[in-house]
């Protein structure tokens, strides 16, 4: 059954939620939706009083290392961690209290290739079951294509049933953003979750444009259960008014998390 999960997304040190596709390394900032006056470790604190597991904390840029270790060592073992994780802190941060880490852009090169030799080692190092690759995307002409630095760059890997196939006997699970409606609260990508679905082999989360309660029920339709999914911008507990935090812990209650 379609879990909710929680996340955490950091950016300059504080919790934000952003439209994602408006972070750029130059130029004006990102677009904020929300901005919170609470510490990361008040929303960790709510997600573990809630048992809320599977959730992930995001780093976006530089400036949120203190913010991201004081929530993981708040909810040790219950959240995940991405956003400039590599092979070099992949354990550093799993000993920070991370359940697992997430990894993108140290998966390509500087133009986007995929290094397969990259993601063998890192998953040898940690172990697979420590490690979520994350397949955010953009839609292109031909499906959607990952993208990585941040949704910036465009890489080679297509997100599609042979990319799963391939990625995923090196890792527990994915995380897909779709960027071009990330945080826009005007529904999600639909024909994006029926595919993740209809693959089905291990978990997957997808975030982006998830407005309503209807949404989350379309994810469950779409995605046949076999897609989670994370709930940002329109989320009371960051300022939005499409969701009640009480009612996706209810919905959790009622379906529990896959082992």
């Amino acid at each position: 059954m379609t879990k909710f999960r929680p996340c955490i997304d950091l950016h300059d040190g504080k919790v934000k939620q952003i439209i994602g596709g408006t972070l750029r390394d130059e130029g004006e900032g990102p677009r904020e939706n929300f901005v919170s006056d609470k510490s990361s470790t008040w929303f960790a604190e709510r997600f573990y009083d809630d048992k809320l597991t599977g959730g992930h904390v995001i780093k976006l840029g530089p400036g949120n290392d203190l913010a991201a270790r004081e929530a993981l060592a708040t909810y040790p073992n219950g959240l995940q961690i991405g956003g400039g994780i590599n092979e070099t802190n992949a354990i550093e941060w799993l000993n920070a209290g991370a359940s697992h880490v997430i990894v993108t852009s140290a998966l390509f090169d500087a133009n986007g290739k995929f290094l397969e030799d990259v993601l063998r080692s890192l998953a040898s190092k940690i172990g697979r079951e420590k490690l979520v690759i994350d397949l955010s995307c953009r839609r292109t002409a031909d499906g959607w294509t990952v993208a990585m630095n941040r949704w910036q760059t465009l890489t080679n890997l297509r997100v599609d049933h042979a990319t799963l196939d391939r990625l995923s006997p090196f890792c527990d699970e994915f995380l897909i953003h779709a960027a071009d409606v990330e945080g826009l609260c005007n529904g999600i990508d639909a024909e994006l979750v029926e595919r993740l679905g209809k693959w089905g082999k291990c978990p997957v989360t997808y975030a982006g444009g998830a407005a309503t309660m209807e949404d989350l029920l379309l994810i469950e339709q779409a995605g046949r259960g076999a897609v989670d999914v994370t709930v940002g911008s329109a989320l009371d507990l960051f300022g939005g008014k499409g969701f009640r935090y009480q009612d996706l812990v209810a919905w959790n209650q009622r379906n529990p998390f896959r082992g």
